[in-house]
């Protein structure tokens, strides 16, 4: 029982030790934040009042630390639908990617698109390899309510710092090619970017595979 304890201690504290390490390299300026994106308030008011963002409800629920951020996103985006999986701790429920919590280098979008079927009976698919027509054209159903994309993308293209991050898209505004990520960080919150600055966000590699869309309808 003790050696089962002095394993566990270990365990946690090498989870903790990653964390803070993973904490620090992840870490964007606050001017950064701010002055990288665009949060007009009234853009943001009609964002917010896009169909899809509109069963958000203006509330996120936040990401409990800087490896989740795949499962908050799952889990945001299904009580947006009224789905059972509506929590993180929901979503992560049986998974073996990740320990306390914790899921040690994030989650893939392969994995994400794993979590997600184990939780919905809807069409999960994972969407890569795009060219800016492919998602431009992806993004006019970015309204449509019976749909939902995630975005991976790399904070880095955005916001000059950062590590790869997941978000769900709340939504198109077409006539100023603007995106409505409702970024599920408390630091950022949601915010508008250009499409092709988004693009290029996520048109680059995690591993040996791009970055993408995942798409739940």
């Amino acid at each position: 029982m003790r050696r089962k304890l002095a394993v566990g201690a270990i365990v946690l504290l090498a989870l903790f030790g990653w964390t803070a390490a993973y904490v620090q390299r992840g870490k964007v300026p606050a001017e950064a934040i701010q002055s990288s994106v665009i949060r007009t308030q009234a853009l943001l008011d009609r964002a917010w009042a896009l169909p899809v963002a509109a069963t958000f409800r203006h509330g996120i629920a936040w990401q409990s630390n800087p490896s989740v951020c795949g499962a908050a996103s799952l889990a945001n985006v299904f009580r947006s639908f009224a789905e059972a999986a509506d929590t993180e701790a929901g979503v992560l429920a049986g998974t073996s990617h990740c320990w306390f919590g914790i899921c040690i280098i994030g989650l893939t979008l392969d994995q994400l698109a794993e979590l997600a079927r184990a939780h919905t009976k809807r069409k999960v698919s994972v969407l890569r390899d795009l060219t800016p027509e492919t998602f431009r054209e992806l993004l006019h159903e970015a309204n449509n309510p019976d749909r939902r994309y995630i975005i991976n993308f790399s904070r880095a293209s955005i916001f000059g710092a950062g590590v790869g991050h997941h978000s769900p898209i709340g939504g198109y505004l077409e006539r100023e090619d603007l995106v409505f990520v409702l970024d599920i960080n408390r630091d950022f919150q949601p915010w508008l970017v250009e499409r092709s600055r988004l693009f290029s966000a996520m048109d680059t590699l995690d591993g040996d595979k791009k970055r993408g869309l995942l798409l739940i309808e």
